[in-house]
């Protein structure tokens, strides 16, 4: 629950639960008013079980429900009444702002000045313009309509709305914060959960458990932030407006967008209905991972298959990875070499970055692991335990069957669709940025971060950490009226887990060029070593969960942006 204060008789927020009405009564609220409907969401309490809590505890209860963008007129007038009673009052809607609404409408016809209720609005993020209108013409009388209109101009407004509440939107709202305390920043997200996706290759390795990765996503939100649980469904970016699939939108001075990307589990044919069984499993989801680690130290001896589609995906190091622990498990237990390992993989390198692939090739050697390259899965017969694939560049050409014991696929990927047809994305579906400022090409208030983006980089979480800070810095300068200094160089990184105790710390940016965060004699990036293996188990987490998540920019200051474009 995230309580708005509006003055010191008045609160609003969004739904409540029966444990918001116990905080609620030792804060001394004496009345609570329901301005939400029953109905509008599965989960939504209903206001009789709720009045009848807050009876138990000795709250009084009143019920003023209407819908978003119809507020009767009786209403303001029943509202006004409340306030006279100098009652400590809470109201609650969806998100606050149908309250708040009613509360502005309920002063501004008592005769409370413009000039303090929009001052108010600002404060708490709400935008009433349109409500209170009809109360300040010269006229002064109130309109006589029975349902007063709060569709179009009212809409809640803040200076930073964040689309997605994953690595790079919690990060940088935090960010922002400890450059600006004051900025009105909302992160939209209806997820529940937050999940450390590096993690869970090393979960279908048999290394983390799976719940160490996930944590609940209020427990993640910057203190001070607005959190709107509802989808998106497009951009008005001439309007400065993001549109939710309540109908309702949310009004920005500046945006970021950093929903991630889609993984497109329903792109190879016979895949979603055997993902989980039948040996078919991917370490790109939360769910299956576990069960890679329950296929690989069962497997004793057949086919074992890995799969990677055309690029662009996130963590183009991830399908290998899963190979690499598999057949490291194996060789320890001497099950390899009764296992035929085959990866088969849509592009036609081992490796993006050539200087990384002579170390990874020596493993996939020693491996025995049979490259097939320039073959997309095109569909999975779980029951009879074949994967088809597709020669690519030979579209017309018969698929190629091959039976597996266990095959771990990696997704195709592309961006989301409130983005890819939207008038923010490139022709490829690609939110359209600027690659060293992050700044949308065509909108200057508009900025991306992580997956979504077009810019060339390698989709990790490395680069969404460096990102953060540019993003931040750039925001805040252009707010201040000073030109951008913050620049991206591309960077990413991939923790290539060779085996069981070594890795390979893959670092670069733009062009393939090497950017190692250490010096050669504390970590060969180019070699298997035992210290980027302690790096990625045992530090990395934590700096995700207590350092970048909080606004800790850890050795990610951002580059200066005329040096990074030259």
């Amino acid at each position: 629950m995230n309580i708005i204060k509006v003055d010191e008789q008045v609160t609003v927020s969004g739904q409540l639960s029966e444990a918001d009405l116990e905080i609620l009564k030792e804060q001394g609220v004496e009345l609570l008013v329901c301005n939400r409907p029953d109905g509008e969401a599965a989960e939504q309490l209903s206001y009789e079980k709720l009045a009848a809590a807050a009876r138990d505890i000795g709250i009084q209860v009143e019920s003023m429900p209407f819908k978003s963008g119809e507020m009767p007129s009786a209403y303001i007038d029943e509202f006004s009444s409340l306030l006279k009673t100098d009652k400590r009052l809470h109201a609650y809607c969806r998100t606050g702002n149908r309250s708040f609404n009613l509360y502005s409408a309920a002063v501004a016809s008592t005769g409370k000045p413009q000039s303090e209720i929009l001052a108010i609005a600002k404060t708490v993020g709400f935008d009433v313009s349109a409500v209170i209108a009809p109360y300040f013409k010269e006229s002064g009388t109130r309109t006589d309509s029975e349902v007063v209109s709060t569709r179009g101009g009212v809409k809640p407004s803040y200076d930073v709305a964040i689309v997605g509440a994953g690595s790079g939107g919690i990060a940088a709202a935090a960010s922002l914060l400890k450059r600006s305390a004051k900025l009105r920043i909302v992160l939209i997200d209806p997820a529940e959960e937050h999940f450390y996706q590096p993690g869970w290759t090393m979960v279908g390795g048999g290394i983390f458990d799976a719940p160490t990765t996930r944590r609940q996503m209020k427990d993640l939100i910057p203190k001070g932030v607005t959190w709107v649980r509802q989808e998106v469904t497009g951009f008005l970016p001439a309007d400065n407006e993001v549109q939710l699939n309540n109908g309702e939108s949310i009004h920005y001075d500046q945006l970021i967008v950093a929903p991630g990307l889609v993984l497109d589990w329903a792109g190879i044919s016979g895949l979603q209905e055997n993902l989980g069984k039948n040996g078919v499993t991917s370490n790109y989801s939360y769910k299956t991972a576990p069960y890679t680690w329950d296929l690989v130290r069962n497997l004793r001896n057949g086919k074992a298959l890995f799969t990677q589609p055309a690029m662009p995906i996130k963590c183009a190091g991830a399908p290998q990875k899963a190979i690499y622990l598999s057949c490291d498990h194996w060789k320890k237990t001497g099950a390899l070499k009764d296992i035929d390992v085959s990866f088969y993989n849509a592009g036609g390198v081992l490796f993006g970055v050539s200087d990384y692939v002579p170390a990874l090739q020596s493993y996939m050697d020693d491996y025995g692991v049979d490259l097939q390259f320039s073959h997309n899965l095109a569909s999975i017969d779980g029951e009879q335990k074949v994967a088809y694939f597709k020669k690519v560049g030979d579209e017309g050409g018969d698929l190629i069957g091959k039976e597996f014991d266990m095959i771990h696929v990696c997704p195709p990927q592309r961006a989301p669709a409130f983005v890819a047809s939207s008038d923010l994305a490139d022709a490829a579906g690609w939110l359209d940025v600027d690659q060293f400022s992050l700044q949308h090409k065509r909108y200057t208030n508009i900025w991306g971060l992580g997956d979504v983006m077009n810019s060339p980089n390698a989709k990790t979480m490395a680069a969404v950490r460096k990102q953060v800070p540019v993003v931040a810095q750039n925001i805040v300068d252009l707010m201040a009226g000073r030109d951008l200094n913050g620049g991206y160089d591309g960077y990413g990184s991939c923790p290539l887990t060779v085996e069981n105790g070594k890795i390979v710390l893959a670092e670069f940016g733009y062009g393939g060029k090497l950017l190692p965060s250490f010096p050669t004699w504390m970590l060969q990036g180019t070699k298997p070593t035992k210290a980027a293996w302690v790096l990625k188990k045992s530090i990395l987490p934590s700096v995700y969960w207590h350092g970048m998540l909080k606004g800790r920019e850890w050795l990610a200051a951002p580059k200066d942006l005329q040096k990074v474009k030259s």
